[in-house]
């Protein structure tokens, strides 16, 4: 995901050729690219009603963590202090890599940094933002993503790297890895389900809906399933394309099962955005796209040998490898029930996904892997188990997901007790960072000891266009949160205490500045609880 190479091909035309198309009143100079390019771009009509472009920067300040802290959810967890410690550690960081916008950059909002280098990064902005939505009071996170839409080209890309100096794009376009994943519509969904904010929505459908539709322009094969590059992915160095092709920069002239997954999974969110807002008719493409992809890949693309969705060869074959990449399957709701359980058994086998810390990027029986990460031959990345975890909910496998997201919170935290902080990815079978991996981290680390931590270890999570909470509560010691954000305004206390067993039945209590609904979920049973001002 992060080695990274500058490279920059020019076009350079005959002096003769400039001048004639100069005069002919001719452009060849395409958006946001240099000025000896053509313009190449078949205009998306979506694109004139995106709102960033050209919009002027703001200013406004930037909150210390210090000034912040009391606008933040307060957790707490019975005999886990180190895990608390690890969760205010996170927001300190989160709160160091705040940025204004440089003059020449082009941007049009404050953001987060990516935390890697000079630029700023798509993936990583979308799992940053996953955990950002609960410090929206101290800042506001999501407009991080404003400074991509801003830079959208008439015909719907948006380069999925850009430098935060002077705004220059890293990739040409028509590059395989010049962008995605195409995961923008998770983050503003989530963030519409918590907040509510149907103007915000609006604005962002119509970008969204210009990037999905160059997606399915410019990244498809004729069978409509999709290609990216390890770089593509987000996932650089997985041994996934046939020898002879370059693991990180091409496409193995391959279905990409992750990428085609992805698209079925925001075709539908797009699906939802549009349903929200009256425009169903302008997106049925989409609609239809997710119908027919989602029949294709479970007829193509189930390697039923191994029990597992892999990438398919240019030649109709199916690979072996199993990667974190095709549980993009869960949260795409796209696992036919008869498949379920085979799919899922490879998270709880020890020879595969099953280690010492949960879930390594690569399945241990997959040729490649190594027992220190290799960075994604292996490697455990918070950004990745979060979307498994939240497929794992979406398809009722709770107990499972809140195995995963304890193994792996505990082991973040362990590492943040002897280091004094937080990784990019961790090893799976060894007690120490990997190789390949920076320290001081948040970036998408802040997903562990914050989102995994409230959504996942103590099974919170909001439904507030319903004024409902659900909590799936599972640990047996007192835990809660204190100021947790709901809607718009509104916060909630809730505190859940201490229990003999997991199925004895819990004693919640919640307190809100606004009426919701708390349906407490544990092993033994469920119940409903009403909440409002004390």
């Amino acid at each position: 995901m992060k080695r990274r190479v500058e490279i920059r091909e020019k076009m350079r035309r005959p002096v003769l050729l400039r001048f004639l198309l100069l005069i002919s009143g001719m452009t060849f100079a395409g958006d946001n690219g240099p000025a000896d390019y053509y313009n190449r771009h078949v205009e998306n009509r979506f694109v004139r009603e995106n709102p960033f472009i050209g919009r002027p920067y703001k200013p406004g300040p930037l909150p210390r963590f210090e000034d912040a802290e009391g606008s933040l959810p307060r957790p707490f967890w019975e005999s886990h202090a180190d895990a608390v410690d690890c969760y205010w550690k996170a927001w300190e960081i989160a709160f160091r890599h705040l940025r204004q916008p440089a003059a020449k950059s082009g941007f049009v909002a404050n953001y987060i940094d990516t935390a890697f280098n000079d630029h700023i990064f798509m993936w990583d902005s979308v799992f940053m933002l996953l955990f950002g939505l609960y410090g929206s009071r101290a800042f506001p996170f999501l407009q991080t993503l404003d400074n991509f839409y801003a830079s959208q080209h008439s015909d719907g890309y948006i380069c999925r790297e850009i430098r935060e100096a002077d705004g220059a794009e890293r990739f040409d376009r028509f590059d395989p890895s010049s962008t995605g994943p195409n995961l923008f519509p998770w983050v503003e969904w989530e963030y519409y389900q918590n907040f509510g904010d149907r103007e915000r929505l609006a604005s962002v459908f119509p970008v969204l809906a210009a990037y999905t539709q160059w997606f399915k322009k410019y990244r498809t094969w004729p069978d409509g399933t999709y290609f990216a590059s390890g770089w593509g992915t987000g996932m650089d160095n997985q041994p996934r394309v046939p020898e002879g092709y370059s693991a990180a920069f091409d496409h193995g002239h391959m279905s990409w099962v992750d990428r085609t997954l992805q698209e079925i999974f925001v075709d539908g969110i797009m699906m939802k955005m549009a349903g929200e807002l009256g425009r169903e008719s302008d997106i049925a493409d989409l609609g239809e796209e997710a119908a027919r992809l989602k029949a294709w890949v479970n007829e193509n693309m189930w390697n039923d040998r191994i029990s597992f969705y892999t990438d398919r060869y240019r030649d109709g074959t199916l690979s072996d490898v199993k990667s974190i990449g095709s549980y993009w399957a869960l949260i795409a709701d796209a696992v036919p029930a008869g498949r379920m359980a085979r799919f899922c058994a490879h998270l709880t086998a020890p020879a595969e996904f099953d280690r010492r810390h949960r879930i390594p990027s690569l399945s241990a029986d997959t040729p490649g892997y190594e027992a220190d990460g290799g960075y994604w031959l292996g490697g455990v990345w918070p950004l990745t188990n979060y979307m498994v975890l939240a497929g794992l909910n979406r398809c009722g496998y709770d107990s499972l997901a809140h195995a995963i997201a304890l193994n792996h919170l505990l082991n973040v935290v362990e590492l943040f007790k002897a280091t004094g902080t937080l990784w990019e990815n961790y090893a799976p079978d060894l007690d120490r960072p990997p190789r390949e991996s920076r320290r001081d981290f948040v970036g998408f680390t802040g997903l562990s000891p914050i989102s995994i931590l409230f959504e996942y270890v103590f099974g919170i999570r909001p439904d507030s266009r319903n004024n409902r909470i659900e909590w799936d509560v599972r640990l047996t010691e007192k835990h809660g949160i204190l100021r947790y954000p709901f809607g718009k305004r509104g916060w909630a206390h809730l505190t859940c205490e201490r229990r003999r067993s997991r199925s004895e039945e819990p004693v919640v209590r919640a307190v809100s500045d606004v009426p919701l609904t708390l349906t407490v979920r544990w092993p033994g049973g469920v119940k409903t609880v009403s909440a409002g001002p004390d």
